[in-house]
């Protein structure tokens, strides 16, 4: 494996309160492998994501991540992500480790860019180019695992896909594996062949794509499937959601996190984990693959 996480544990404290909103994941990527985290937001799946890279300040983390330490990412806001009042060109040659002309004008050329951008600033491209060279900016570090968290939240459809075909076509003529971190089980379905799902800090189901769509155990994959919008639904046909909310990590329900939200719920849920939910005969904990 590339890359293994085993129970991390994520807490943080603060006038008196401890809060702990990633409690217990485990997963692993392979060499070359595309992996997907998805959830809502306030599930933790960015904040897991950071710590592989050591980006969580100020936390108490324990557990176990071992493997590859050549990360990149890719965030979901560019704009926010690199720096307004340098260059393009300047900001791939610090990914580089040294200005290398050549190399950027190729790196730019690789994620659809023309030569010229080198010279821009970030305020002068639109969101999917600036996401680009958040791309070019990964590739540049060389690195063997690159993340992608949320990387196409502020895109409109058509760059979301034009973003994420590109993250699929380079990672793959690098040999890199690929980390999505996403809301959206569709996305996974196109671009990832391992897929975990996190609710409330944990890993509740994983397993290939193709299973974990095929049949979902768990209530909560089983409604973020019925969220994914279909083509060939009627035209009357309301979009699906789960009502109610991630509860927040200073309060996690005692029991099942998703028993509140849960329409399979019962007595039992409340006191226990995913053991004796009336939909999933075992624990669906952990996400080796």
């Amino acid at each position: 494996m590339l890359l293994t996480v085993e129970h991390l544990r994520i807490a943080f404290k603060s006038e008196g309160r401890v809060s702990v909103p990633v409690r217990d994941v485990s997963f692993s990527v392979p060499r070359s492998g595309r992996v997907a985290i998805v959830g809502e937001s306030g599930c933790g799946k960015s904040l897991t994501a950071l710590s592989l890279g050591s980006l969580v300040d100020r936390a108490d983390i324990t557990g176990k991540i071992s493997g590859t330490k050549r990360i990149s990412y890719v965030f979901q806001n560019p704009m926010q992500s690199l720096n307004p009042v340098m260059r393009v060109g300047a900001q791939i040659s610090e990914a580089l480790g040294g200005n290398s002309k050549g190399e950027i004008v190729k790196l730019l050329k690789d994620v659809g860019l023309g030569e010229d951008t080198q010279r821009k600033y970030p305020c002068q491209l639109s969101g999917g180019q600036q996401q680009r060279v958040m791309i070019a900016m990964a590739l540049a570090a060389r690195s063997e695992l690159l993340v992608a968290d949320e990387p196409t939240t502020a895109l409109d459809v058509t760059t979301q896909k034009e973003v994420l075909d590109l993250v699929d076509r380079v990672a793959k003529a690098n040999s890199t594996a690929v980390l999505l971190i996403t809301h959206n089980l569709g996305l996974v379905a196109q671009y990832s062949d391992y897929v975990n799902v996190m609710y409330a800090g944990e890993i509740v189901e994983s397993g290939s794509v193709f299973d974990i769509l095929a049949n979902p155990r768990h209530p909560y994959t089983e409604g973020l499937a019925a969220a994914v919008p279909r083509l060939d639904a009627p035209k009357d046909a309301l979009l699906q959601d789960i009502p109610g909310t991630v509860p927040p990590p200073t309060s996690w329900p005692v029991g099942c996190a998703f028993a509140p939200r849960c329409p399979y719920v019962a007595e039992a849920c409340r006191k226990s984990d995913f053991v004796s939910c009336p939909k999933v005969s075992h624990n669906g904990k952990g996400g080796s693959i």
